[in-house]
């Protein structure tokens, strides 16, 4: 007979694991390091890990994965979100003898190939994207039997599973499901760098449902039996084994925090321009939309620095080179959205947000890219603007759709009695098609759809709308974008400030204790000094005006549904067009939302178009210079006098006459009705409005300048367009002042 391991031996042959995953002989366990993968070989029992980037928490995981394989375990499956993180995983799991392979949307070809290795026994490690997991196929067919016979389930970026978390997502939900599934005595470990307490108590309950405590009611989640490290755990009997909650120090001793306060988008770039080079190595510029990366980068490189833009429209393949060209320290830097950031692993010397996140917590995950590894010290600087507010509003418009357009779908589903592609049921509810799905998985973890091979269909469950739930969650993100701002203008210690947000009880326990590196603290001088030169650069770039509109090129699908004969692609009545910018750009960006925006009775202001703009659209056109004959003008309900004052300062301008307009032929339907939807949005433009021409043959062999005042869905002007090519145009050009996109 074999005895089993002791605790002293299993220890001994975990550090042996480590030295041969770090490839060095002089290092040790952490003692939480130690307790974590205890809990999982040892107790096999479920933990939650809140430890800084850096810590070692992948080290936790892998040493686990290889004591239970040598137990004789199945192999470990690690949910993890981005293909970025899965290679860096993959990498270090190969270097200590970790057989690890990756179920994911780039590698459909090798499916089967990855399925029969794991079937085979040949498979150590597992990293699946929680998109897997709700893939009809993959949820019904793999899911199970790995469930089954995995000997570790590990949830990396664990703060997702939590709609309190700064990156929520909806996929995440799934492993609720799973870890239900599970057989008794599996252990589970999640993982995260940025939760706060509140997240973190979401996540532990969602890792051990509450259970029956014998003689007792169940006990609220603040007061029942999840362990927490240097507290004493609750004395409750109970019929489940507890979760392990590991809290450490977030602290992160390499990164300089500060802040650059200045006052216009071109001041901001100037600095930038003028310091980047003096940020040391290699690094991430942090741009809030993907507008302002392609600007940035292309301004930066314009002063002669080696940058690139990245975002979630970069192309895969590129996304793949421009992460190592940073890794490799080709580029200076990458201009990025945050696409670029949970498990990007590269020894990165600096940080710099141009534009504030919209919480505390997500700005301490962005410059956690920055000071790994074997760098000492990293700049961390953050650029702030005014119109960071107007971001943040833009993004938590998008969040979970009202109670009557759930109950809507609901129903359209229900009545339908199969199942329905999201591109079928687009038409049918008055949501985009990213918010729809977003919605449909929500609602699919929530029992009251689900995900099947050709869409999804009704379960008939009875589906409550947890509004409560729904504005406590819009209150939190409210009081976090005002502890953002109040970091700005904090005269405390930076680190210490982020550090409370997320509730480390290392700060809390020590409320005076300072970081002495940050700008406040003394430790980082940051020098606010401009080129006057880099200014009159910066304000140069930003005014020059002008951004390609690109026309639709296909009709939505589903408008037979709503009554419109309208499929395939549209005729190429529309050539590309322009506008001066968007609204979301650093320069002109910030007159148009200023003029865009609405009132607090939500009306809009309405007057001739401001002179700063005039003269933007008229250097747009000395550049452009845009081949017409006539002009047509798209009536407004909300800004009347804007596009009349528009069309007609365009007519004298180019001196061609203003012959039509694109006319409100049923007030009736809203000026906005549909807008969040192509398909709903395509029928409400076309019962609303119709072409007025000055007299038959007004347009016909002409080329035609459209004009509106902004470019949002694009669908009223494709359809104003389209009528003006069937009245004989051989040509449309639609000119807004900006658009949205």
């Amino acid at each position: 007979m074999t005895t089993a391991p002791t605790a002293a031996d299993t220890r001994a042959r975990a550090e042996e694991h480590l030295r041969a995953l770090v490839g060095r002989d002089d290092v040790a366990l952490h003692e939480d390091q130690w307790a974590a993968i205890s809990a999982l070989v040892v107790d096999r029992r479920r933990a939650l890990v809140v430890q800084r980037t850096g810590w070692g928490k992948s080290a936790v995981y892998f040493i686990a994965t290889l004591l239970l394989r040598e137990q004789g375990a199945g192999p470990t499956v690690i949910i993890s979100p981005l293909l970025a993180l899965m290679r860096n995983q993959i990498a270090a799991a190969e270097r200590a003898g970790i057989r690890a392979v990756t179920v994911n949307s780039t590698n459909i070809e090798q499916w089967d190939e990855v399925h029969a290795a794991i079937n085979a026994g040949e498979v150590d490690v597992l990293l699946v994207s929680p998109e897997r997991l709700n893939n009809p196929g993959f949820r019904d067919e793999v899911l199970p039997r790995l469930a089954a016979t995995c000997g570790l389930l590990v949830v990396d970026e664990a703060h997702c599973i939590s709609d309190w978390g700064h990156d929520f997502r909806p996929d995440y939900r799934r492993i609720r499901t799973l870890l239900a599934e599970l057989p008794t005595g599996i252990p589970v470990l999640a993982t995260t760098a940025t939760a706060n307490q509140r997240v973190t108590d979401d996540v532990a309950e969602q890792l051990e449902p509450v259970a029956e405590v014998r003689g007792a009611p169940a006990p609220s989640l603040d007061t029942r039996w999840v362990e927490v490290r240097g507290a004493p755990a609750p004395s409750l009997e109970t019929t489940s084994p507890a979760v392990l909650v590991l809290r450490g120090s977030l602290d992160r001793s390499s990164l300089r925090l500060g802040v650059v306060r200045l006052t216009t988008p071109e001041q901001r770039l100037a600095w930038l321009a003028d310091h980047l080079a003096e940020q040391p190595g290699s690094g991430i510029v942090y741009c809030l939309t993907v507008a302002a990366t392609q600007e940035v980068a292309d301004y930066l490189r314009s002063r002669g620095h080696r940058v690139a833009a990245y975002s979630g429209q970069t192309e895969q393949t590129e996304r793949l080179a421009l992460e190592q060209a940073l890794i490799d320290g080709e580029v200076k830097a990458l201009v990025a959205t945050s696409a670029l950031g949970m498990g990007f692993d590269a020894s990165l010397g600096f940080v710099v947000n141009l534009g504030a996140p919209d919480s505390p917590v997500a700005y301490y995950q962005q410059v956690g890219r920055a000071g790994r590894g074997a760098i000492e010290e990293a700049s961390v600087v953050l650029l702030p603007a005014i119109e960071d507010r107007d971001i943040w509003n833009y993004f938590a418009s998008l969040a979970f759709p009202r109670e009557e357009l759930v109950r809507e779908t609901l129903a359209v589903l229900a009545a339908e009695g199969r199942p329905m592609s999201t591109a079928a049921l687009e038409p049918r509810v008055d949501l985009s098609r990213n918010r729809l799905e977003t919605m449909l998985k929500v609602l699919d973890v929530d029992g009251a759809v689900r995900r099947v091979k050709g869409g999804w269909e009704s379960t008939g469950q009875e589906w409550t709308y947890d509004a409560a739930r729904y504005r406590r969650v819009s209150e939190a993100r409210a009081a976090e974008q005002r502890a953002m701002l109040d970091y700005l203008g904090s005269a405390e210690c930076r680190m210490a400030y982020l550090r409370r947000q997320l509730d480390d009880p290392a700060v809390l326990a020590d409320p005076g204790w300072t970081c002495g590196r940050c700008d406040n603290c003394g430790g980082l001088a940051l020098d606010t000094a401009i080129a006057e030169e880099a200014i009159n650069a910066a304000a140069e770039r930003l005014a020059r005006p002008g951004v390609p509109v690109e026309p639709r090129k296909l009709w939505p699908t589903g408008l037979p549904t709503v009554g419109v004969e309208l499929k395939g692609r549209i005729s190429p009545a529309l050539e590309e067009g322009r506008a001066i910018a968007r609204l979301t750009d650093l320069g002109h960006g910030a007159a148009l939302r200023g003029l865009f925006a609405l009132g607090p009775d939500g009306a809009a202001a309405d007057g001739p178009v401001p002179d700063s703009l005039a003269r933007a659209m008229v250097a747009m056109l000395q550049d452009w210079r845009p081949r017409v004959d006539a002009i047509v003008a798209v009536d407004s309900a909300r800004r009347p006098e804007l596009v009349r004052d528009l069309a007609s300062g365009l007519s004298r301008f180019l001196r061609v006459p203003v012959v039509g307009s694109w006319a409100i032929l049923d007030p009736s339907v809203p000026p906005e009705k549909g807008a969040t939807n192509s398909a709903q949005r395509v029928s409400a433009v076309s019962r609303r409005a119709g072409l007025r021409l000055s007299d038959p043959g007004a347009v016909s062999g002409a080329r035609v300048l459209l004009v509106d005042d902004l470019w949002a869905t694009g669908w009223t002007l494709t359809l104003a367009g389209s009528a003006l090519h069937e009245a004989g145009a051989s040509a449309v050009l639609p000119l807004v002042l900006g658009t949205q996109g």
